[in-house]
């Protein structure tokens, strides 16, 4: 059902993203005027860079705070969540400006379809948003041609938002809920999800609406509970992804650096963003114990693996190949007190363990260009600008069972917390092609059933890979993977939040200070203050996780 999909660039005037000071706009004469577009040129835009901001975070740094990877090079933001307020919030509102055109114009011409969908990806956004940062513009947000009044607009506080995203999930249920026949301008080539199906959009749009009721499950548990048992309860009235070929997943083109999978080799000739990422020890560990086939999609084999045996002539250290493999020979007195790990199948990298994790598992060639032999490079597809498996995915059906077992394990009427359970590992496998082995996975001792919210999120966290946002918004959440800082991490404990950057306090200085003020400050948040990723915002504030 998807299309691969092509970055359509639409020249616009200058809008307000955020809070900057314009204080004109330019009109390119030779572009496309927003008074007069088609929502059929920008909505392509819109839905291929949120999946691209979604993907950039679930591979990248936010792969690193989860523990699925980790990077053995330019490592301090994605294994020490060294952040300094690097993250930027412009390249998302920037996305809201043109899915605010969609909107806007979809509604002149009477495009019901437009305005729904555009609906959904205005709350994935500013669900991102809020979920990443806390309190911000929202109301006020991208109106900068609309008066000079809203060049720096009030931030509105993360409880209000998150009412509103649900709010306008339920308004694009109902303006998804029609025949594709009664809908007028859709163009199925230009929707790189859906291919223009309503009832799909109409899916997705309950999926996150199952989603930020869950988000928001602690502090307004009667809220949650409501939404999603009406949702459970009428199914014809919302719909929802409940098998893996109804994933809102994008697919890539690979035709340029910019429609490639992230940190793919066909455009970087060194190989070097590819070589830096490695499975992360906690994940790898993990799937050898429970005997996960999904590690042998996401990861290779070590090249070489280490054997340490008393039996060596002391000083040895040499690469011999056995039954047709290489492996690297030691002595104890060659390893000493070195941690290494002598797996001779998967190899993943401790968190946070060192300021040079190049160096881990006595790796011959430490630093920024290193090949180490002796730990887990990711599958070979991963080098790849396209593939089957290489897709952005914003919400799964994987994703909608473990929330729905999740709310049945809580009480509420959801179904049946074990088969929702059982499904959302089943959609897993088939979204990652080894459901041929699902039977004898589910037969293990850590997999059935057992009716506890640490398995269910375990489960979850594991079929978040390349998605891993929402593993980090689970275990803010719930505490739940126990997932440890490493030795080398700025702090003891894990973040949870994104800093303001310096730009808004400039630009904006009495609207962020004012949303800084209403951050909980921790233990944690140290030298940082208020504005810091240890400090909770409103969602984590009086819950005690995910840590205290």
């Amino acid at each position: 059902m998807n299309k691969k999909f092509r970055v359509l660039v639409l020249v616009l005037p200058l809008f307000l993203l955020s809070c900057k000071d314009l204080t004109e706009l330019n009109v390119n004469t030779n572009g496309v005027q927003p008074s007069v577009v088609n929502p059929n040129l920008v909505f392509p835009t819109v839905v291929t860079e949120t999946a691209k901001a979604f993907v950039n975070l679930g591979y990248m740094n936010i792969a690193g705070v989860v523990q699925h990877t980790q990077k053995d090079a330019w490592s301090s933001e994605h294994n020490d969540y060294d952040w300094g307020g690097s993250q930027d919030w412009r390249p998302y509102y920037k996305i809201l400006v043109n899915n605010k055109l969609v909107y806007d114009r979809a509604t002149e011409l009477g495009y019901e379809f437009h305005q729904g969908a555009s609906l959904v990806m205005k709350a994935m956004l500013f669900g991102l948003i809020t979920d990443l940062w806390g309190d911000a513009p929202y109301t006020g947000a991208i109106k900068g041609d609309e008066g000079m009044e809203n060049l720096q607009p009030q931030f509105d506080t993360q409880e209000f938002i998150y009412d509103a995203i649900i709010a306008d999930l339920e308004a694009a249920n109902t303006l998804l809920s029609k025949n594709k026949g009664d809908y007028v301008g859709i163009d199925g080539n230009v929707d790189v999800l859906y291919e223009g199906d309503p009832a799909a959009w109409r899916k997705l749009a309950n999926s996150l609406l199952l989603r930020y009721y869950m988000r928001i499950s602690v502090k307004k548990a009667a809220v949650a509970k409501a939404g999603i048992e009406k949702i459970v309860a009428n199914p014809s009235q919302y719909p929802l992804i409940t098998s893996a070929d109804e994933d809102a997943a994008m697919p890539f083109t690979g035709n340029s650096p910019d429609t490639s999978w992230p940190a793919s080799t066909a455009f970087d000739p060194s190989e070097s963003n590819y070589k830096r990422i490695k499975m992360a020890a906690t994940l790898v560990e993990r799937l050898q114990e429970i005997n996960d086939p999904r590690l042998g999609v996401w990861a290779q084999k070590v090249e070489i693996p280490l054997e340490v045996s008393a039996a060596f002539p002391a000083g040895t250290d040499e690469i011999v190949e056995v039954n047709g493999k290489k492996v690297r020979h030691l002595s104890p007195d060659k390893v000493g007190t070195t941690q290494i790990d002598t797996d001779p199948e998967y190899v993943g990298l401790p968190t946070s363990f060192s300021a040079l994790p190049s160096a881990y598992n006595l790796n011959p060639t430490p630093g920024q260009t290193s090949n180490n032999p002796h730990v887990s490079f990711l599958n070979e597809m991963y080098k790849e600008p396209a593939g089957d498996l290489l897709k952005a995915r914003l919400v799964s059906a994987a994703e909608v069972h473990f929330i729905l077992a999740e709310a049945a394990l809580k009480g509420w009427a959801a179904g049946d917390a074990e088969e929702h359970y059982n499904a959302a590992i089943e959609a897993s496998f088939e979204t990652w092609g080894v459901s041929d082995d699902l039977g004898d996975y589910m037969a293990g001792a850590d997999v059935a059933y057992n009716g506890t919210l640490e398995q269910i999120i375990e489960q979850k966290w594991i079929a978040s890979w390349t998605a891993a946002t929402e593993a980090w918004f689970d275990y803010r959440r719930t505490g739940l993977p126990d997932l440890k800082a490493g030795p080398a991490a700025k702090r003891d404990v894990l973040p949870v939040r994104f800093y303001y950057v310096k730009e808004e306090l400039l630009l904006n200085e009495s609207n962020t200070m004012s949303a800084i003020d209403k951050l909980e400050i921790t233990g944690y948040s140290q030298a940082d203050a208020k504005n810091s990723a240890w400090s909770k915002p409103w969602l984590l504030q009086g819950t005690g996780k995910p840590w205290n």
